[in-house]
């Protein structure tokens, strides 16, 4: 696929989105010269309209933003840019310039992807992998193990602890949705129930 850069005056549009939470951050215009920087040098680079010149996005604030992916559209007129972002996206200090705020739930998302990916794989391969193969019992177990230590945890004032416990079961409880075949969503599902027929 040839990128077509004559349909716009020789530039295209680029769509930024964050890859974890797959909110639309900016859009911004490249000519060739900034898909190719773009491309090699991994951090998103524009063709500024207003300076009429090569902008790398962050070059003066230093939120950068890191290229994961770089997607094409079916009329190879406009691009789709997956990347990680180091900081606020908008020139006024929001996290988009839409005056979204990008926060970062959708990692669960993501994450219960990587597990549901770890099924089927070699129990050899990763930790999540040896749990499905050990069976319901014990990861149901480890999700008790993990809440226990949550409590405990929970006792005492070591933020960093506690934290890191909460992940563990967070961690844990989504392995237990997958080996029963649920998902998250379906949980959350529940929740927006509830919430509406307190709501009554």
């Amino acid at each position: 696929m040839a990128l077509q850069f004559d349909k716009l005056q020789g530039l295209i549009p680029a769509v930024v989105q964050d890859v974890e939470t797959r909110k639309v951050l900016m859009l911004g215009f490249m000519n060739v010269e900034a898909y190719e920087k773009t491309k090699s040098e991994g951090l998103v680079t524009f063709f500024s309209r207003s300076k009429n010149r090569l902008w790398t996005k962050g070059e003066t604030s230093g939120n950068f933003l890191e290229v994961v992916e770089i997607k094409e559209d079916c009329d190879e007129d406009t691009l789709l840019i997956y990347v990680k972002p180091t900081g606020p996206v908008c020139h006024t200090g929001a996290d988009t310039c839409f005056d979204e705020t990008n926060q970062g739930s959708q990692f669960l998302e993501h994450l219960a992807g990587i597990i549901k990916s770890r099924k089927s794989a070699s129990a050899d391969t990763s930790y999540t992998a040896s749990l499905f193969a050990k069976g319901i019992n014990k990861i149901a177990q480890k999700v008790g193990e993990e809440a226990v230590e949550l409590v405990i945890e929970a006792k005492d004032d070591n933020k960093e602890l506690f934290m890191g416990e909460a992940a563990d079961l967070l961690f844990h409880y989504l392995i237990l949705l997958e080996a029963k075949g649920y998902s998250l969503e379906e949980v959350l599902a529940v929740l927006r129930a509830r919430h509406a027929a307190k709501a009554k």
